[in-house]
């Protein structure tokens, strides 16, 4: 059973799988899973929306760019030269046209071409291997975290999805690398989204896919430099 039929309380519900259908970062199967849902349940697209909406902020970082000419040109020239020499068939109407088809072919493959070429059309764009992102959760606590490291902003950036850290408690977020003592990353500042600067030490370990993990802590943070409360939500930092 995937994450999109299994999606009870304890994996974060409806609410955390329609955000990680926004981030991209489900399976080609569960996509479909919830593609289907969101086509029949008003409620449930709804919730998509919502996310759209709340992680709209991170895409307006990113400057538009507008791609060469020559991207386009080179798509037409390997999808329909073979056969701009054979003979079509009489047109029948718009929808039966095929220069109509193969415009529609060329824009999508064009958007999806663009979508690759990016980093590379300006430099100055962070790649996607540079952002990661986890689903921040555990069994037998409501806290429930989605978090992004952007490795060229150094940075985390976090939203809370549900649960409360309580009088005189704070949540601090910590790195753990196998089987190594967790490292603090410093107390989680309160409210629905918090942006984390990351220390050298850390981005190295982040990179290559450590695990992140939150603690209810003492106001403050813990005292000892380690987890001195329970681990209300951890997971793995994994591509977009």
């Amino acid at each position: 059973m995937t994450l999109a039929e299994n999606n009870g309380p304890e994996r974060g519900g409806d609410d955390l799988l329609a955000a990680e259908y926004v981030l991209g970062v489900l399976a080609a199967d569960e996509r479909q899973i919830v593609s289907r849902r969101i086509d029949t349940e008003t409620a449930f697209a709804r919730l998509v929306d919502a996310w759209e909406v709340h992680f709209a902020p991170m895409a307006a970082a990113y400057a538009a760019v507008e791609p060469p000419a020559s991207v386009k040109a080179a798509i037409d020239r390997r999808l329909f030269a073979s056969s701009a020499a054979t003979s079509a068939a009489p047109s029948t109407g718009l929808l039966g046209s095929l220069a109509f088809w193969r415009g529609l072919a060329a824009a999508a493959l064009a958007a999806l071409a663009v979508f690759v070429a990016l980093p590379f059309v300006n430099p100055s764009l962070p790649p996607p291997e540079t952002r990661l992102v986890a689903s921040l959760a555990a069994d037998n606590s409501n806290v429930k975290y989605l978090a992004v490291y952007d490795a060229a902003r150094h940075e985390v950036g976090l939203s809370l999805v549900s649960g409360e850290r309580g009088s005189g408690k704070d949540f601090e977020l910590w790195m753990i690398e196998g089987k190594n003592a967790p490292v603090s990353m410093g107390v989680i500042p309160a409210g629905q989204t918090a942006r984390m600067a990351v220390t050298p030490a850390v981005q190295q370990k982040l990179a290559q896919g450590a695990v992140l993990a939150v603690s209810l802590e003492p106001t403050g943070g813990s005292p000892t430099g380690q987890p001195t409360g329970p681990v209300v939500a951890a997971g793995d930092l994994k591509g977009i």
